[in-house]
């Protein structure tokens, strides 16, 4: 199993979606890439941890590639949009891929150049790919939050 993170806005509709691809194995919604340890969702809508609402994606290689999830990170969110996606404002809700190592960090860099190269965008590509760092689990409420509430997307 292999693990890929993702932000492209609120996590909940992020979640649904990926949980959905064959291959697909668990997902988590969390924070990551800010400096401040084990932080609340609370302390993340401060805008002052600098993390960024994510998914952290386990999956089997043999059955789904990153090439294919990072097509799914692309069409699933606007990653022209600079810290918002649709109502939601702030460097929480960021479009960001962090990389688990050097092969998933030259895929999304492929990735992002063919988005940008084929345009379909006026605006440039505003996705950040990062190292990924720690990840913190978020509160159990907000895991797999649509299914909890008999939903099958977000407002976006």
């Amino acid at each position: 199993m292999k693990k890929a993170t993702f932000g492209a806005g609120c996590f909940w509709g992020v979640e649904a979606t990926f949980r959905r691809i064959p291959g697909v194995v668990d997902t988590a919604v969390g924070y990551a890439g800010g400096f401040t340890e084990n932080p609340s969702y609370k302390d993340v809508c401060t805008d002052q941890t600098g993390h960024a609402e994510v998914v952290q994606v386990e999956y089997d290689p043999a059955k789904v590639s990153f090439t294919q999830l990072l097509d799914v990170f692309w069409k699933s969110h606007d990653p022209t949009q600079v810290n918002r996606q649709g109502p939601d404002y702030g460097t929480q809700y960021r479009t960001v891929i962090f990389y688990h190592d050097d092969e998933q960090k030259a895929e999304a860099e492929v990735s992002k150049q063919k988005l940008e190269a084929n345009g379909k965008f006026s605006r440039p590509i505003a996705t950040q790919i990062v190292p990924a760092g720690p990840f913190y689990r978020a509160e159990e409420y907000h895991q797999r939050y649509l299914d909890k509430r008999g939903l099958e997307n977000c407002h976006i």
